[in-house]
């Protein structure tokens, strides 16, 4: 449901890549399924036997709204923990591993390939933070980053070396481990940051004093954001409800104090909303942010008086969204007030309500306002325009605004870590579809553009590959932009298999971002796109709403419009349209498969949120709630007619689906694992052919985004791709 995991440059060192292979579980004892598979693909006296696919039992229930009947056959799949459940999910990993055992050489093979692509040992070039340079690293045969530092003073030949956090410590004995909210003090001796180590994201805060190596006392629950007071004595942190996972409570702790006797700053009861807590780059406020899907409000409190009552900066208004920085006497707050696409105006601290706002940037209809980053002398603006991210830079002293041209026609660029406020340098990072990953620093003053690295990605020459703009058209007219990577040479002939991805929710727009383990598919002919389809905002605050509540439908038509257009000129061909959607990219799989299955000769939904009635109508459930300005409200009638017309999982029918490769974790919190195990179960007692149909679930220590080691992303896409290949019969 939420949106799909978005791996940055750590990942691109750590190898960015599709979600973890699966290890192989115990075989399932037969009340698993009325048919558990033969966990050998041969049979009596060594025959080679097709294994059977497991089918989950039918517990009939339904339950009828605005005269609809609702039926849920598999519902007792959401027992989590019991025999049963675990059995079935087993057998259909042993049913996969079955079914895919003769491409074991070929994913051997294609692993092979990733890994040469790897620079095993790598680091990220420093970022000064007050006295010290940080950065990460990766040494060879570990799986994750060292986050280290060095004084700033020092010679860089001769500069010691500290270890702030190595995350291969932390993970020695566990699974799955993901450090998020990495914290120093303001003196450099303190550390503070959240672990979890069981994909849950249920994260628990800890604490370190870097002049020692000790660890502190804290190990507070239910953590997702936290930050230091200016003396370093306090941390102020966000918790989240144990039941909806929502981020509700803002409390002041004392270092090496009892976490019981922690001090409740603030607490957001309206179950729309969702606290975020973040620190000013000029460290003098925190900024509290309670957002739902349509509406913020933001209070700020003094970083230097913690213990202080937070202040309203503008109070909610429904539809108002604004977000807010600081520098010198000023806020500078991003706000959508007389036009969706936002715009920025400054606000004195002292009386910063919607009365003394004077506009800085003004709104534009064609260019949406991202993000904005204020420095001592200049803001960094990051903006959307045609399904491209854009760096606008403005000038404190002329009051000009200068876009920053960027060397390729389609390409990736975000900021990077800016720690500083007093400093002209703003480092981002840039890639595209076919350019590894960069750091680069932009100079605001000169505009001068130095990388300060390259990803180095051996055995791999971005100039044998090509990238391509296309405009497609979809069926209400509509302009609907797509991006391709090919092979050099590669034209639209009808003799390549084209791989398609789409996303197209929460205005989320997927990056144009390098992905190196794409390359094993692209060296074998393949043509990769991305549809820019509405639900994002590839073309502004407008594309979302194009595609979300009542327009919900024109994502999944947008996606089949792209799909036939595609194969019309000659960039896919004929049965060899694999198209591949990840969590809310998931939903979009399961809804145009129901939509046109002929369509598409592969599909691959990872973590898919497909159960869209049955989530939407559980306000029990981690996000619901907070989604129903999304997706609408089940309990609505027109919005009832709305989602049940594309919910996957109650759109199953008796037809013939294409190939399909469906993946979850066990320990999902954003989609759970029941949701694509229910689907799959429909699809399979509903499919009138024989197309293969795997269900692979990580029963290990696993989260939305699989697993967190860097070599077991990169086994994962050798599955997923060896699957690919062996399927097309594309191998070579």
């Amino acid at each position: 449901m939420k949106p799909v995991v978005v791996l940055g440059t750590l990942l691109a060192l750590a190898v960015a890549c599709a979600p973890a292979p699966l290890p192989r579980p115990p075989p399932a004892p037969a009340a698993a399924a009325s048919a558990a598979s033969d966990a050998s693909p041969r049979g009596v006296a060594g025959a080679e036997v097709a294994p059977r696919p497991p089918l989950a039992r039918k517990d009939h229930h339904e339950r009828v709204l605005f005269g609809k009947m609702l039926q849920d056959d598999y519902g007792w799949l959401r027992n989590k923990g019991t025999p049963e459940v675990e059995a079935y999910l087993n057998a259909e990993n042993d049913y996969a591993d079955a079914m895919t055992a003769g491409a074991a050489s070929l994913q051997k093979a294609l692993y092979d390939e990733m890994l040469a692509r790897v620079k095993e040992d790598d680091a990220t070039p420093p970022v000064k933070d007050g006295a010290w340079l940080y950065y990460r690293r990766y040494e060879q045969g570990k799986q994750y980053a060292v986050h280290c530092r060095k004084r700033a003073s020092e010679a860089s030949a001769r500069a010691r070396e500290e270890i702030v956090l190595d995350v291969n410590v932390l993970g020695a004995n566990e699974k799955f481990v993901d450090v998020e909210e990495m914290q120093v003090s303001d003196d450099g001796n303190l550390l503070a940051y959240a672990i979890d180590t069981a994909g849950f994201r249920q994260f628990v805060l800890k604490t370190r004093d870097l002049r020692t190596g000790k660890d502190g006392v804290e190990a507070i629950p239910r953590v997702d954001f936290l930050a230091w007071s200016k003396d370093a004595k306090t941390l102020l942190y966000v918790t989240e409800d144990a039941q909806t996972k929502r981020p509700n409570k803002l409390f002041l702790h004392t270092l090496g104090g009892d976490a019981a006797k922690d001090v409740l700053v603030y607490e957001e009861k309206d179950e729309r909303f969702d606290l975020e807590l973040e620190r000013t780059r000029s460290r003098a406020f925190f900024v509290l942010t309670s957002q739902s899907r349509t509406t913020t409000e933001v209070r700020v409190i003094d970083t230097a008086k913690p213990a202080g009552a937070p202040r309203v900066v503008a109070p909610r208004e429904q539809g108002h969204e604004y977000y807010v920085d600081h520098r010198g006497d000023s806020f500078y707050v991003r706000t959508n007030s007389g036009n969706r696409n936002f715009r920025v105006v400054s606000a004195p601290v002292a009386s910063p309500g919607r009365a003394h706002w004077k506009e800085v940037i003004a709104a534009r209809e064609d260019v949406l306002l991202d993000d904005v980053l204020a420095f001592q002398d200049h803001l960094a603006i990051f903006e959307q325009q045609d399904a491209l991210p854009q760096l606008t830079l403005f000038d404190f002293k002329t009051g000009k605004a200068t876009r920053v041209d960027q060397p390729e026609p389609i390409y990736d660029v975000a900021h990077d870590q800016n720690p500083e406020l007093a400093t002209s340098k703003i480092r981002v990072r840039y890639s595209s579809l076919k350019t590894p990953p960069s750091f680069v620093e932009l100079d605001a003053r000169t505009k001068a553009r130095v990388v300060l690295k390259q990803l180095d990605v051996p055995t791999y020459d971005p100039s044998a590959y090509d990238t391509k703009r296309l405009q497609t058209t979809a069926r209400d007219g509509t302009k609907v932009p797509v991006s391709l990577v090919f092979k050099k040479g590669t034209t639209p002939d009808g003799t390549h298999p084209l791989f398609l991805e789409g996303y197209g929710s929460y205005g989320y727009s997927l990056p144009l971002s390098f992905a190196q383990e794409r390359v094993s598919l692209l060296d074998r002919g393949f043509v990769f796109a991305l549809a820019h389809i509405r639900g994002g905002t590839d073309l502004g605050k407008k594309w979302h709403d194009q595609g979300r509540m009542a327009a919900k439908m024109n994502t999944f038509t947008d996606f089949i419009d792209v799909a036939e257009s595609l194969k019309k000129d000659g960039w896919a061909k004929k049965d060899a349209l694999v198209v591949e959607g990840r969590s809310a990219g998931g939903l979009l799989m399961g809804a145009v498969t129901n939509l046109r299955p002929e369509l598409f000769r592969m599909v691959l939904a990872y973590v898919p949120f497909v159960d869209v009635m049955n989530t939407m109508l559980d306000e029990t459930l981690p996000l619901t709630v907070s989604e129903l300005e999304e997706w609408g409200d089940p309990k609505k009638k027109d919005d009832f007619e709305t989602m049940l017309a594309y919910s996957p999982y109650d759109n199953v029918a008796a037809k013939a689906y294409p190939t399909m490769l469906v993946r979850t974790s066990y320990n999902d919190s954003q989609v759970m694992y029941w949701e694509p195990a229910k689907w799959v179960a429909r699809l399979r007692a509903a499919k009138t052919n024989d197309a293969p149909l795997l269900f692979k679930t990580d029963m290990q220590p696993a989260g939305h985004g699989g697993h967190s080691g860097r070599y077991d992303r990169l086994k994962d896409a050798a599955f997923d791709y060896a699957f690919v290949l062996s399927q097309l019969n594309a191998a070579r």
